[in-house]
C-alpha cells in the first residue's frame, strides 16, 4: 500500500445533475478525488476499476436501484469493505434501516448541506480506514497518528503497548470528560470482556508513565470517587 494515493477517492452515484456539480466542487475543495456517475451498472464497474475509498449512492437511479447497487458491492470481494453513504428523499424509519442493513455504513436524507456530508464521510473515514483518512488527534502537546500507530509528546516519539494506546485514543477523543472505570472498561476492553476495575488504575499508572516522561506535566486527572479526565489544567496521581 505504500504507493497509496495521498487523496482519498470518493465515488458519487446520483443522477441529480446539479447535486453532482455541487458536491463534486465541495468535495475537491477538500482536497478529494472524484469520479461521478449517474448509472448504477456503471457505478459497479466504477467501483472494480477506480477503487474509491467511500462511495456516495443515491437510493433511486438509473437501472439499478441504490439499494441493489449497495448489496451487490457488498457481495464482491474486491468492494466489500468499501465504506458506503446513502442519500434519498425517503424519511421513513423503515427505509433507512433497510438501508443500513443491506450494508450502507451511514445515511443522509435530502436536503443536506454538502458541509454536513463531507463532515459524515471523514468520519466514516476516520472510524474504518484511519490511515487513508490521514486522522490524527491532538490535545495540548500530545498528537496521535491513527494511522501510523505513532504517538509524540512534544514532538518525542512515546512507546505505547495497545492498551495504553487505545485508553489514550479514547482520552484524546473526549478531552476534559471525567471518565469512571467502569465506562473505560466498556470503552477501551469492551462490554463483552470480565476485566477487574481495578485493571484500568494499572494501565492508567502506565499510561502515564510514558506520556510524563522527562518531568512533564501530568495531564491525565484523578477525580475522586468518579474516575479519569485528560485535563491539562489539572493533575494527580493515580
Amino acid at each position: 500500500m505504500g504507493n497509496r494515493k495521498m487523496n482519498p477517492k470518493v465515488l458519487i452515484v446520483e443522477d441529480d445533475t446539479n447535486l453532482v456539480e455541487l458536491l463534486t466542487y465541495n468535495f475537491e475543495k477538500e482536497g478529494y478525488a472524484t469520479v461521478q456517475t449517474e448509472d448504477g451498472e456503471e457505478a459497479l464497474v466504477l467501483a472494480q476499476e477506480e477503487n474509491p475509498d467511500i462511495v456516495i449512492l443515491d437510493w433511486m437511479i438509473a437501472n439499478l436501484s441504490g439499494i441493489e447497487v449497495c448489496r451487490r458491492l457488498r457481495r464482491s470481494p474486491d468492494t466489500q469493505n468499501v465504506p458506503i453513504i446513502m442519500l434519498t428523499a425517503r424519511t421513513e424509519e423503515a427505509d433507512r434501516i433497510r438501508g443500513l442493513e443491506t450494508g450502507a455504513d451511514d445515511y443522509i436524507t435530502k436536503p443536506f448541506s454538502p458541509r454536513e456530508l463531507i463532515a459524515r464521510v471523514n468520519a466514516v473515514l476516520r472510524r474504518l480506514r484511519p490511515a487513508i483518512a490521514g486522522a490524527s488527534l491532538s490535545y495540548d502537546d500530545i498528537e496521535m497518528d491513527l494511522g501510523a500507530h505513532r504517538v509524540t509528546r512534544g514532538g518525542e516519539s512515546i512507546s505505547l503497548g495497545p492498551t495504553e494506546f487505545r485508553l489514550l485514543r479514547h482520552f484524546l477523543e473526549h478531552p476534559g470528560r471525567v471518565f469512571s472505570r467502569e465506562q473505560l472498561l466498556d470503552a477501551v476492553w469492551g462490554r463483552d470482556v470480565y476485566v477487574e476495575q481495578r485493571t484500568v488504575d494499572v494501565h492508567i499508572r502506565r499510561l502515564r508513565k510514558a506520556i510524563n516522561t522527562g518531568g512533564r506535566s501530568d495531564i491525565i486527572r484523578t477525580v475522586r470517587s468518579a474516575g479519569y479526565a485528560l485535563d491539562a489544567g489539572g493533575q494527580g496521581p493515580a
